[in-house]
Protein backbone atom coordinates (compact mmCIF):
# COMPACT_ATOMS: atom_id res chain seq x y z
CA UNK A 1 0.00 0.00 0.00
CA UNK A 2 1.25 3.21 -0.95
CA UNK A 3 1.46 6.69 0.28
CA UNK A 4 -2.15 7.78 -1.54
CA UNK A 5 -3.85 5.05 -0.82
CA UNK A 6 -3.53 5.27 2.55
CA UNK A 7 -4.13 9.18 1.80
CA UNK A 8 -6.92 8.25 0.16
CA UNK A 9 -8.49 6.12 3.57
CA UNK A 10 -8.00 8.35 5.71
CA UNK A 11 -10.28 11.15 4.03
CA UNK A 12 -12.54 9.12 3.52
CA UNK A 13 -12.60 8.13 7.55
CA UNK A 14 -12.75 12.17 7.49
CA UNK A 15 -15.85 12.09 5.24
CA UNK A 16 -17.73 10.08 6.70
CA UNK A 17 -16.92 11.39 10.39
CA UNK A 18 -18.70 14.74 8.86
CA UNK A 19 -21.69 13.22 7.70
CA UNK A 20 -22.08 11.83 11.04
CA UNK A 21 -21.70 15.13 12.85
CA UNK A 22 -23.99 16.75 10.62
CA UNK A 23 -26.74 14.06 10.90
CA UNK A 24 -26.71 14.71 14.83
CA UNK A 25 -26.16 17.93 14.90
CA UNK A 26 -29.02 20.10 12.70
CA UNK A 27 -27.38 23.63 13.54
CA UNK A 28 -24.89 22.74 10.89
CA UNK A 29 -25.69 25.87 8.25
CA UNK A 30 -25.46 25.12 4.48
CA UNK A 31 -22.39 27.40 4.07
CA UNK A 32 -20.09 25.05 6.44
CA UNK A 33 -21.02 21.86 4.38
CA UNK A 34 -20.15 24.48 1.47
CA UNK A 35 -16.51 24.91 2.97
CA UNK A 36 -16.18 21.43 4.00
CA UNK A 37 -16.37 20.73 0.41
CA UNK A 38 -13.48 23.51 -1.17
CA UNK A 39 -11.80 21.67 1.66
CA UNK A 40 -12.09 18.60 -0.68
CA UNK A 41 -11.09 20.68 -3.67
CA UNK A 42 -7.82 22.02 -1.53
CA UNK A 43 -6.69 18.80 -0.73
CA UNK A 44 -7.05 17.31 -4.10
CA UNK A 45 -4.52 20.19 -5.57
CA UNK A 46 -2.61 19.16 -2.81
CA UNK A 47 -1.78 15.53 -3.51
CA UNK A 48 -1.25 16.32 -7.25
CA UNK A 49 1.87 19.05 -6.06
CA UNK A 50 3.04 15.89 -3.83
CA UNK A 51 2.87 13.09 -6.42
CA UNK A 52 4.78 16.06 -9.16
CA UNK A 53 7.47 16.68 -6.19
CA UNK A 54 8.38 12.98 -5.78
CA UNK A 55 8.34 12.32 -9.29
CA UNK A 56 10.55 14.86 -9.70
CA UNK A 57 12.78 13.57 -7.21
CA UNK A 58 12.57 9.94 -8.24
CA UNK A 59 13.89 11.19 -12.10
CA UNK A 60 16.86 13.02 -9.97
CA UNK A 61 17.63 9.67 -8.09
CA UNK A 62 17.14 7.61 -11.02
CA UNK A 63 19.80 10.35 -12.86
CA UNK A 64 22.47 9.83 -10.21
CA UNK A 65 21.86 6.07 -10.04
CA UNK A 66 22.72 5.79 -13.56
CA UNK A 67 25.55 8.48 -13.46
CA UNK A 68 25.02 9.63 -17.02
CA UNK A 69 27.64 11.76 -18.53
CA UNK A 70 28.04 14.01 -21.42
CA UNK A 71 30.23 13.31 -24.54
CA UNK A 72 33.56 14.70 -24.22
CA UNK A 73 33.13 16.92 -27.22
CA UNK A 74 29.94 17.85 -26.01
CA UNK A 75 31.64 19.55 -22.33
CA UNK A 76 34.73 21.08 -24.38
CA UNK A 77 31.57 22.74 -26.40
CA UNK A 78 30.22 23.80 -23.56
CA UNK A 79 32.98 24.83 -21.31
CA UNK A 80 34.21 26.47 -24.70
CA UNK A 81 31.20 28.62 -24.49
CA UNK A 82 31.26 29.25 -21.15
CA UNK A 83 34.78 30.82 -21.28
CA UNK A 84 34.13 32.65 -24.03
CA UNK A 85 31.71 35.53 -22.31
CA UNK A 86 34.47 35.53 -20.02
CA UNK A 87 36.95 36.12 -22.55
CA UNK A 88 35.40 39.15 -24.52
CA UNK A 89 34.64 40.45 -21.34
CA UNK A 90 38.84 41.13 -20.99
CA UNK A 91 39.50 41.47 -24.25
CA UNK A 92 36.78 45.04 -24.09
CA UNK A 93 38.52 45.40 -20.40
CA UNK A 94 42.04 45.71 -21.86
CA UNK A 95 40.53 47.73 -25.24
CA UNK A 96 38.84 50.26 -22.89
CA UNK A 97 42.18 50.52 -21.20
CA UNK A 98 44.04 50.91 -24.53
CA UNK A 99 41.54 53.36 -25.98
CA UNK A 100 42.02 55.65 -22.75
CA UNK A 101 45.77 55.26 -22.93
CA UNK A 102 45.81 56.15 -26.66
CA UNK A 103 43.25 59.02 -26.06
CA UNK A 104 45.90 60.36 -23.06
CA UNK A 105 48.60 60.08 -25.57
CA UNK A 106 46.85 61.70 -28.36
CA UNK A 107 46.03 64.94 -26.04
CA UNK A 108 49.41 65.33 -25.09
CA UNK A 109 50.69 65.00 -28.20
CA UNK A 110 48.24 67.83 -29.40
CA UNK A 111 49.24 69.78 -26.27
CA UNK A 112 52.88 69.25 -27.53
CA UNK A 113 52.19 70.43 -31.31
CA UNK A 114 50.71 73.22 -30.15
CA UNK A 115 53.41 74.18 -27.56
CA UNK A 116 55.91 73.58 -30.22
CA UNK A 117 53.69 76.26 -32.88
CA UNK A 118 53.36 78.80 -30.30
CA UNK A 119 56.86 78.49 -29.49
CA UNK A 120 58.31 79.16 -33.21
CA UNK A 121 55.44 82.25 -33.78
CA UNK A 122 56.54 83.67 -30.57
CA UNK A 123 60.65 82.95 -32.09
CA UNK A 124 59.91 84.34 -35.26
CA UNK A 125 57.81 87.43 -33.69
CA UNK A 126 60.56 88.08 -31.26
CA UNK A 127 63.46 88.18 -33.94
CA UNK A 128 60.97 90.43 -36.38
CA UNK A 129 60.95 92.34 -33.03
CA UNK A 130 64.54 93.10 -32.54
CA UNK A 131 64.94 93.64 -36.13
CA UNK A 132 62.64 96.44 -35.78
CA UNK A 133 64.37 98.13 -32.92
CA UNK A 134 67.58 97.61 -34.26
CA UNK A 135 66.45 99.17 -37.71
CA UNK A 136 64.70 101.84 -35.73
CA UNK A 137 67.94 102.48 -33.77
CA UNK A 138 70.37 102.47 -36.41
CA UNK A 139 67.92 104.81 -38.51
CA UNK A 140 68.18 107.28 -35.34
CA UNK A 141 71.80 107.52 -35.64
CA UNK A 142 71.98 107.49 -39.11
CA UNK A 143 69.66 110.44 -39.15
CA UNK A 144 72.20 112.34 -36.38
CA UNK A 145 74.88 111.74 -38.73
CA UNK A 146 74.09 112.85 -42.00
CA UNK A 147 74.40 116.75 -41.16
CA UNK A 148 77.90 115.84 -40.11
CA UNK A 149 77.96 114.46 -43.76
CA UNK A 150 76.63 117.63 -44.80
CA UNK A 151 79.07 119.74 -42.99
CA UNK A 152 82.12 118.06 -44.61
CA UNK A 153 80.57 118.38 -47.84
CA UNK A 154 80.23 122.29 -47.57
CA UNK A 155 83.76 122.22 -45.96
CA UNK A 156 85.28 120.42 -48.48
CA UNK A 157 83.15 122.48 -51.29
CA UNK A 158 84.31 125.80 -49.78
CA UNK A 159 88.40 125.17 -50.49
CA UNK A 160 90.05 127.67 -52.55
CA UNK A 161 91.41 125.64 -55.80
CA UNK A 162 94.85 126.95 -54.49
CA UNK A 163 94.90 125.00 -51.75
CA UNK A 164 93.57 121.74 -52.71
CA UNK A 165 97.16 120.22 -51.78
CA UNK A 166 96.48 121.72 -48.16
CA UNK A 167 97.11 119.13 -45.52
CA UNK A 168 94.12 119.96 -44.10
CA UNK A 169 92.04 119.51 -46.79
CA UNK A 170 93.02 116.24 -47.29
CA UNK A 171 92.71 115.05 -43.93
CA UNK A 172 89.17 116.26 -44.28
CA UNK A 173 89.10 113.91 -47.84
CA UNK A 174 90.14 110.96 -45.62
CA UNK A 175 87.70 111.27 -42.92
CA UNK A 176 84.83 112.32 -44.70
CA UNK A 177 85.82 108.69 -47.22
CA UNK A 178 86.31 106.85 -43.95
CA UNK A 179 82.41 108.20 -42.72
CA UNK A 180 81.37 107.32 -46.58
CA UNK A 181 82.36 103.96 -46.18
CA UNK A 182 81.17 103.26 -42.99
CA UNK A 183 78.12 104.29 -43.90
CA UNK A 184 77.74 102.05 -47.07
CA UNK A 185 78.72 98.78 -45.18
CA UNK A 186 75.90 99.61 -42.62
CA UNK A 187 73.71 100.08 -45.49
CA UNK A 188 72.99 103.71 -45.88
CA UNK A 189 72.97 104.82 -49.67
CA UNK A 190 72.87 108.27 -51.26
CA UNK A 191 69.57 108.97 -53.63
CA UNK A 192 70.70 109.74 -57.03
CA UNK A 193 68.90 112.61 -58.24
CA UNK A 194 70.18 115.24 -60.42
CA UNK A 195 69.29 114.21 -64.02
CA UNK A 196 66.75 111.46 -62.64
CA UNK A 197 62.94 111.65 -63.09
CA UNK A 198 61.14 112.90 -60.70
CA UNK A 199 59.96 110.00 -58.00
CA UNK A 200 57.72 111.68 -55.22
CA UNK A 201 58.74 109.05 -53.21
CA UNK A 202 62.48 109.88 -53.15
CA UNK A 203 62.46 113.05 -54.04
CA UNK A 204 61.19 116.31 -51.93
CA UNK A 205 60.63 119.10 -54.90
CA UNK A 206 60.97 122.46 -53.56
CA UNK A 207 61.21 124.45 -56.45
CA UNK A 208 59.84 124.64 -59.97
CA UNK A 209 61.47 125.77 -63.33
CA UNK A 210 60.78 125.82 -66.74
CA UNK A 211 63.94 125.02 -68.81
CA UNK A 212 63.08 123.76 -72.71
CA UNK A 213 66.60 122.14 -72.87
CA UNK A 214 65.40 119.33 -69.95
CA UNK A 215 62.92 116.79 -70.32
CA UNK A 216 59.49 116.79 -68.28
CA UNK A 217 59.64 116.34 -64.64
CA UNK A 218 63.45 115.87 -64.56
CA UNK A 219 65.37 117.06 -61.61
CA UNK A 220 68.23 120.28 -62.51
CA UNK A 221 69.27 120.75 -59.08
CA UNK A 222 69.79 119.13 -55.46
CA UNK A 223 70.02 121.58 -52.86
CA UNK A 224 70.40 118.75 -50.17
CA UNK A 225 71.31 115.07 -50.30
CA UNK A 226 68.92 112.17 -49.76
CA UNK A 227 69.73 108.69 -47.90
CA UNK A 228 68.41 105.49 -47.71
CA UNK A 229 68.90 103.00 -45.29
CA UNK A 230 67.77 99.44 -46.17
CA UNK A 231 65.38 100.49 -49.02
CA UNK A 232 63.92 102.89 -46.63
CA UNK A 233 63.94 106.33 -47.06
CA UNK A 234 66.16 108.00 -44.29
CA UNK A 235 65.71 111.44 -45.69
CA UNK A 236 64.14 112.33 -49.26
CA UNK A 237 66.02 114.71 -51.33
CA UNK A 238 65.37 118.60 -51.24
CA UNK A 239 65.64 119.34 -55.39
CA UNK A 240 64.53 121.74 -58.39
CA UNK A 241 62.51 120.31 -61.32
CA UNK A 242 62.04 121.02 -64.47
CA UNK A 243 58.67 121.95 -66.70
Amino acid sequence: MDHKDIKDIIEEELKQEVAREIATDDSLEEADIEDLGKLDGVDQVEDETEEDENLVSKAIKDAKEQDTELPEDDVAEVEEDAAEPAAKKGLFTKKAKKDKREEKIEELNDQLIRRMAEFENFRKRSEKEKSQMYDMGAKSVIEKLLPVVDNFERGLALIPEDQQDNPVKEGMDLIYKQLMTMLSDTGVQAIEAVGQTFNPDLHNAVMHVEDENEGEHVVVEEFQKGYTYRDAVVRYSMVKVAN
